[in-house]
């Protein structure tokens, strides 16, 4: 996953707090200081409210199609963004992928491109290591928190490369990154677009960008993208043309893209993504043809 930051945003509520200005203690239109009670009060209500909230909108997406969620076209899915991250399209074939890019994001990694900078590579070892104590990678744990939000290599040459490769000839870590992969990008990002009105196009528009450029509130994270994308066009949901504001959405982008990188190619955006959008396969529907860094991929 090519980014940089590390704010992970979970499908968690969002709990409000007041917020009180500190004045004179004799001025007369100093404001009185709530209670504690009264202030916990508060809490639980913007709490229960944002659970009220998350109940519908899980009732909502319950009553949607599965869309991107159905097994053959999430393994579509895979199979799209393998062709991005690992010039394959047999995504199975990279739970041993390692390699430094000179992206800046140190070592990548794995069927979705972890990263060694960019903290999910470190949450990945982490949470597999809670539940497999002394596997191969855990005794990289201090090294990988040392050079995480860097490209430092120190204290995981020479031996992190062939750890990881080791590691991932074994069903438990190949599981691990599977839920990580879903847990962290497939399925906020199928989840949000869901509630944006989009179809499994649009679905997975979301979740390739979510791979890219990280589930962050900045600029250049996903969440930064959509916001600048929402200014500009709205969202189905919001009852605004889909193939409009996927058009919008695309542009924003292909510029982070761009300018994070300049002369990086965009072949995801430009030779994929927007050529299954001009087609109004709005389905992802198969046979599929697109092109990525020059080679052709298809899938029957």
């Amino acid at each position: 996953m090519k980014r940089a930051g590390v704010l992970l945003l979970a499908a968690v509520p969002v709990i409000a707090t007041g917020v009180y200005f500190v004045m004179p203690t004799d001025s007369a239109d100093a404001p009185v200081t709530p209670p504690v009670a009264t202030t916990q009060s508060s809490r639980e209500d913007a709490k229960s409210r944002a659970e009220q909230e998350r109940a519908a909108d899980d009732a909502l997406i319950a009553d949607l199609p599965p869309g991107l969620a159905a097994p053959a076209k999430k393994e579509l899915a895979q199979q799209l963004v393998s062709s991005a991250e690992n010039s394959t399209t047999k995504w199975r074939t990279s739970y041993g992928t390692i390699e430094d890019l000179g992206d800046g994001c140190g070592y990548t990694a794995g069927i979705i491109g972890f990263c060694t900078g960019t903290h999910d590579l470190l949450t990945l070892v982490e949470r597999y290591t809670e539940a497999h104590p002394g596997n191969g990678l855990a005794e990289y744990l201090p090294a990988l928190r040392e050079v995480d939000g860097t490209d430092s290599h120190e204290g995981l040459d020479p031996g992190f490369t062939a750890a990881w490769q080791a590691e991932a000839e074994l069903p438990a870590f190949r599981e691990a990154q599977e839920e990580e992969r879903d847990r962290v990008y497939f399925e906020p990002a199928v989840r949000l677009a869901k509630l944006d009105g989009l179809g499994t196009l649009g679905q997975f528009v979301y979740f390739d960008a979510m791979v890219f450029h990280g589930p962050d509130t900045d600029a250049a994270g996903f969440y930064g993208l959509r916001e600048q994308a929402m200014r500009k066009a709205r969202t189905p949901g919001q009852g605004g043309p889909e193939k409009a504001y996927l058009k919008t959405f695309l542009d924003v982008r292909r510029d982070a893209m761009k300018a994070k990188r300049p002369g990086i190619d965009t072949s995801r955006v430009d030779t994929a993504q927007r050529r299954f959008l001009e087609a109004g396969n709005m389905k992802l529907d198969t046979p599929l043809v697109w092109q990525m860094y020059g080679d052709t991929y298809r899938l029957p």
